[in-house]
């Protein structure tokens, strides 16, 4: 329950108050960890490791601060993707770190949707990445996966403020989730992100891709974001797919219109052929 003095924070008084919360994991990071450990032994590798965080926002944001605390007294390249920041740490250092957290509770339907979707749109950022050779995956898959940390750390300690947002869009009150959550609590919850993300000291390069705005990747690992909002609340059928799906190729004018669409999971052949149909209706080639 919030208190008096909490109903009325703004964007300030909400990320000093959750970047000061201890991190916590999802319960399945440790069960796979372990399993992990069971199978490989000593001949682990950095990359399971890494594959683990990326697939837990909680875990790689984690992993990711303590990482940049190693690279500050080592005075090493800033920390941006999660093979990196298991690199700086170390195994032994990321089993205590994984093992010590406390557990996010999977069961409240809010939370696991929202990591759902973060994890979707770092699965995408890898996908439609790999088509540029001059972007780092890696990092866009990263800034894709920790840009709804905010409105994650709000599920987690103040489960009210997300709920009224989504109240709000489901009445109608609010045409846009990102309008309801201004309506609801009086600020985008990317606003809150970016704030902690402040107070956290995390790399520029990930913040500026989290920002998503000024160059191309920081413009895909949006675009990622977007998608998957959008996939995941209004499925195959949901407006904004064909525009996003036109805006990634000319991002990515390499990569077809068809291709691009069958990296989104859980389409069938017709749902994938509508929305190539739409976005062709709406891609304009770039001027040669």
């Amino acid at each position: 329950m919030l208190n008096e003095n909490q109903k009325h924070w703004g964007v300030d008084q909400w990320a000093a108050f959750l970047s000061a919360r201890a991190l916590p994991c999802m319960p399945r990071s440790k069960v796979r960890l372990l399993e992990l450990e069971a199978e490989f032994s000593e001949n682990l590798a950095a990359h399971e490791l890494a594959n683990l965080a990326g697939a837990d926002p909680f875990l790689c944001l984690h992993l990711l601060r303590e990482a940049e605390a190693h690279r500050t007294q080592r005075l090493g390249h800033e920390t941006s993707t999660p093979l990196a920041a298991v690199m700086q740490l170390g195994t032994d250092n990321f089993h205590k770190l994984l093992l010590n957290s406390p557990e996010t509770d999977e069961s409240n339907p809010g939370l696991a949707a929202c990591e759902a979707r973060a994890h979707l749109a770092s699965r995408l950022a890898l996908r439609w990445g790999m088509q540029r050779a001059d972007i780092s995956p890696d990092e866009i898959a990263m800034a894709a996966l920790l840009a709804e940390i905010g409105e994650l750390l709000l599920w987690s300690f103040a489960p009210e403020l997300p709920r009224q947002a989504l109240a709000a869009l489901a009445s109608g009150h609010s045409p846009r989730s990102v309008q309801a959550q201004v309506d609801t609590c009086g600020f985008r919850f990317k606003d809150l992100t970016l704030k902690c993300a402040t107070i956290w000291h995390l790399p520029p390069l990930l913040t500026q891709l989290i920002r998503g705005i000024d160059n191309t990747r920081s413009t895909l690992s949006r675009l990622c974001v977007d998608t998957a909002r959008h996939l995941s609340t209004g499925g195959a059928h949901d407006p904004a797919l064909p525009s996003d799906i036109a805006d990634a190729r000319r991002i990515i004018p390499g990569a077809s219109l068809e291709w691009l669409t069958e990296q989104l999971p859980g389409l069938s052949e017709e749902e994938i052929a509508a929305i190539v149909l739409k976005a062709g209706d709406l891609h304009t080639p770039p001027e040669s």
